[in-house]
């Protein structure tokens, strides 16, 4: 059962509201490779996608699952609208409040931006597509589907989280949903990349990035987010790929049947060996773009189906 109105992140999900949600995008994923990808969930919905930071892949995601469920999706280009003149948040809210549209996905260079557009637009179910360094839901719920399909469970498994996690919103959130689903994860990077106050989440920390692979299940690769940086964090680019780029010597140390993972974009050659990346056999990156689609319309299917239940309450209130 899921319950929620919105998904502005991993943090107010059950268990059971992720495992939902997984399953019915794991039957995305299965229609979709066997050529039956469209449907009409969403048909008489309108999807609005606002973004105001740049994302190619997961604003081309959103667009695609609300296309196969039969959605009118429209993207607004926030870089070149009202709001570089000055116009606030708020603004905004009132603006979509007028359009009605019904799902709306956004994404925002500040945190919480996400949750203060929830709490003003009417009649409307907000998805985050990553706010700040708060979260990126969707990320995470991909990547555990990801696992999952690989591994068989998405329990009591090791996963080791490496690189740039200080600034990264995709790490805050699979660490949410990976602790929820009872996984041991392991923080592994340089302590000028690690949090503060990262041993409170309940993971384990590692600087040497042997030690932190060792014995995993999964490697999951983080970008080094250089654009959100103000100063020294690492020597260099190569000293870092020296210590922390996951190369096939760094891998071997993990466990045998190990997979790697990575959000992208990747920056070869220095958080990843470009080889490793397109390895099919340890490499499930690929497939993890595959499962953003497949996820994002689990997402925005659930989200509508509480919508509908909540305006038919309403409306029979109205008559009563």
């Amino acid at each position: 059962m899921f319950r929620q109105s919105h998904l502005l992140g991993i943090e107010p999900l059950a268990p059971a509201e992720i495992t939902a949600l997984l399953d019915l995008a794991d039957t995305y994923a299965e229609k979709a490779r066997a050529g039956r990808a469209r449907g009409d969930d969403l048909a008489g919905l309108t999807q609005i996608n606002m973004f105001f930071e740049a994302s190619t892949r997961t604003q081309a995601s959103f667009e695609l699952a609300g296309k196969r469920l039969g959605a009118d999706v429209m993207s607004m280009a926030m870089g070149a609208s009202s709001v570089k003149k000055g116009e606030t948040l708020i603004d905004t809210a009132l603006t979509l409040n007028a359009m009605r549209p019904d799902l709306l996905v956004v994404r925002h260079p500040h945190s919480g931006a996400v949750d203060l557009l929830a709490q003003k637009v009417h009649d409307c179910a907000v998805l985050n597509a990553g706010d700040g360094r708060h979260e990126h839901p969707t990320q995470a719920l991909l990547d555990a589907l990801t696992i999952r399909r690989r591994k068989g469970r998405l329990h009591r498994l090791s996963v080791a989280i490496c690189g740039d996690i200080a600034h990264s919103r995709v790490a805050r959130s699979n660490i949410l949903l990976l602790g929820k689903m009872e996984n041991r994860v392991r923080l592994v990077g340089p302590p000028t990349l690690i949090p503060t106050g990262a041993a409170d989440l309940g993971v384990e920390v590692y600087e040497d990035m042997v030690e932190g692979l060792r014995d995993v299940d999964v490697v999951m690769m983080l970008r080094l987010q250089k654009e959100r940086m103000d100063g020294g964090f690492i020597p260099s680019e190569r000293e870092y790929y020296h210590r922390y780029g996951l190369d096939a010597a760094k891998l071997a140390h993990a466990a045998e049947d190990a997979i790697v993972m990575h959000p992208g974009p990747m920056n070869r050659g220095v958080e990843i060996d470009g080889t490793l990346a397109d390895d099919i056999h340890r490499s499930v990156i690929q497939t993890q773009v595959e499962m953003g689609v497949a996820v994002r319309m689990a997402a925005m299917d659930l989200l509508a189906r509480n919508l509908r239940a909540a305006r038919g309450v309403r409306a029979a209130e109205a008559v009563q």
